[in-house]
């Protein structure tokens, strides 16, 4: 199983509505890639590793999918649609970096 996580850098005074992200953005997300999606997850970034200091990403979004090419797959026709939606949530546009990673332990 392969994660593909989008991480999204806190810039000071920079809005990011997480609000949206959690209950329109990643539900449609989720819905245009069907069954080729395995899960997913939203965080909301709360501090970095020092008492006080600021989050490294202000949020991130998480997917699961069996392989990198049923992530391609299911991404690809609709990747414009998806990009096109960040200002909904982050309009200072800002983009997501993202890492694809092989899911070696969960519970």
């Amino acid at each position: 199983m392969i994660k593909v996580s989008f991480f999204y850098p806190y810039r000071e005074n920079a809005p990011f509505d997480i609000d949206y992200y959690c209950t329109s953005h990643m539900p449609w997300v989720a819905g245009l890639l069907g069954s080729a999606l395995k899960g997913w997850t939203a965080d909301a970034g709360l501090a970095g590793g020092a008492p006080g200091s600021t989050p490294t990403y202000i949020a991130a979004g998480h997917l699961l999918f069996d392989s990198v090419d049923a992530f391609t797959a299911a991404v690809s026709p609709h990747a414009k649609a998806f990009s096109a939606d960040i200002v909904n949530y982050y309009p200072d546009g800002v983009a997501p970096v993202v890492q694809i990673s092989d899911v070696r332990a969960a519970s």
